[in-house]
Order: structure tokens, then sequence, then C-alpha cells
């Protein structure tokens, strides 16, 4: 699993101010710097949802992004966005999170090849290199797919080509990449002057699973009449609202989101608004708790986890009766 990479440059914190009149404060951190995932919630910001829900949202991109779910763990932030995949590694080693809201709920993540390329089918990778950015989930989801196709990872060459997915193939450095985002790294592919080729691994023998998420402190979402769960409650309401604005109203919602910083409406970032509209969670809190238990016995059977845990210790629907 990778985050969205750019090619907007962004300042290293984004904050977006809300009216005065607003009461609560909420701090929100990004998983990368503001992109197309994250439009419902700049457009709750922008149409003003937040504020009708007494809030005021500080919103902020993080200098590293593995650093935001551990900022919410040690109770410095109230909400970071996140992946499915990497809350259940995060919760067995003892960071006490929740997933509270759903914001992208198909996976991006996908294996790309170049579409002109030797790799045809996933039994074309015997013998190959493909590059990852993050061991781990990863390699699970690189050896489940390799499984569907009668291969091992004994019969592929995994390098680490850190962050230059897209380059690292066009260069030839490797013959395919995990870790791809299906409504990124394509077009970028194709405006550097290539042709790209994704497959999906909830195709490939993987189940399918929310690929961003807002998790929040577990320990703070303990007692049920908590004011923060009130918060959340109030957030995720008008996520929503913005989730139903872009659905509803989606050239003017696109304006709007790109007014916003420099370069949003460049080609890659207009086409990942199209990509990625469809993906967005039209209940944020609603909970799927089946997809959390599939995840789960997947992680434990790839032997990334000891143990299964039960659903509640991995998310929970702020606003459901406990």
């Amino acid at each position: 699993m990778t985050f969205p990479r750019l090619a907007a440059t962004f300042a290293a914190a984004l904050t977006l101010a809300l009216p005065a009149q607003a009461q609560d404060k909420l701090t929100l951190m990004l998983d990368w710097y503001v992109n197309p995932d994250h439009a419902p919630i700049i457009l709750a910001q922008e149409q003003g949802f937040f504020a009708d829900e007494g809030l005021a949202v500080e919103i902020i991109a993080p200098a590293d992004p593995a650093e935001p779910p551990k900022l919410v763990a040690a109770g410095r932030a109230d909400l970071a966005i996140s992946y499915q995949p990497q809350l259940h590694l995060q919760v067995h080693e003892g960071l006490p999170l929740r997933r509270v809201g759903t914001l992208v709920a198909t996976p991006l993540n996908c294996l790309m090849v170049d579409a002109k390329g030797p790799v045809q089918n996933l039994s074309d990778l015997k013998g190959r290199k493909i590059g990852y950015s993050v061991s781990g989930i990863e390699g699970a989801m690189m050896e489940a797919m390799l499984r569907s196709a009668g291969l091992t990872m004994a019969d592929v060459e995994m390098v680490n080509v850190n962050w230059s997915l897209t380059p690292a193939l066009m260069t030839g450095q490797v013959d395919a990449v995990i870790g791809a985002f299906r409504n990124f790294e394509l077009t970028q592919m194709r405006l550097a002057g290539g042709d790209g080729r994704c497959f999906f691994p909830e195709e490939a023998g993987l189940p399918a699973y929310d690929e961003l998420i807002f998790v929040a402190n577990a320990d703070s979402l303990a007692d049920p009449a908590n004011p923060a769960r009130d918060r959340i409650n109030r957030f995720l309401a008008a996520v929503e609202r913005g989730t139903q604005y872009l659905v509803n109203h989606p050239d003017a919602a696109f304006r709007s989101f790109a007014a916003t910083a420099p370069d949003l409406g460049d080609a890659l970032n207009t086409q990942a608004w199209a990509d990625t509209l469809p993906r967005f969670a039209h209940s944020p809190a609603a909970l799927d708790h089946g997809r959390y238990e599939r995840f789960e016995a997947f992680l434990h059977e790839a032997g990334l986890i000891d143990t299964v845990l039960p659903v509640s210790q991995l998310a929970l629907d702020p606003g459901a009766a406990e």
C-alpha cells in the first residue's frame, strides 16, 4: 500500500480555517498532501458543512506520511486518514487506534505493468522483478496474487524502489510495481508518455478492503458519553454532505476543490478526480464488519499477525448504540 504521489508541490502543513463562530475544534491529519482522494473533506470545509456542524476543523498535511496514525495514538491529533490494511497491523503492534469512518470504500492499490510489456498475465511474472515501497502488507498482497496464478514469492525478485514506482517501471528497473494507485499512477504514467495496466488485488486472491479510513484514539472512544464521539459523528455527517455534494454537482465541486491550491486543476488531478469520484464511501460512518473480519483472517493466514482480533478492537461506528 502506498500514498498518492502528486506532481504538485504543497507546503508541509496545510491549514484551512473555519469561521470564528465555530466552537468545537477538531484536528485532522491527512495521509499525504491534498489530492482528489480528500475531495469530500475539502468540500465539507469549502461549502461550510463543518461550520454547520459547529466544528472548526484544522486539516494538516503531514511532513512524514507514516506519522498521522502515530500522532492520533499519542493523543496529539483527533483524527487521521489511514489505510485499513495498515490499521490491522498497527492495532496488533499495540497502537490504540480504531477505524471510525471510511473515506474511500474500495481498494486503490494495484499491481501496475507496462501495457505493451512482457507481463500480460500474472503468470508472466515468473522470473521477473517487482518493485515495492512498503514491506509487510505489499508482500502479503503480492504473495496472494502470485498464488492465484500458480506462482510463489520464490518465482519473483522483490525490489525496494521507495516511492519511485512509476519511474522504476518506465525505466525498466523492474517489470511491475505493487502499491501503485489505480486512480493516480496509471494517469501519471500516461502523462509521462507510457501506457500502464493494472492487475487488481481484489480480483486476484485478496479480500476487498477500505482503502482510506478515518482513525481515532481508541482510549478516547471507550466511554460512549465522551464528547470526542459527538465531535466525530458531526465530522462524519459533514463529510457525508461533502460526498453528496460532489456526486450531485461534480463540475461545481471540482471547481471549488481545484481553487483551494495550486496545481489541483492540472491534468493529473483532473483525471484523478474523475477516477476517484465513484469510490468514495456514501455513508462514511457505516461499518462493514465482514470486511474487517475477512481481512483480519487474510493477514493471519499470511502470517503477518499471530492472533485474530474481533472487529470491535479494530473498528466501530461511533454513532451506533453500544
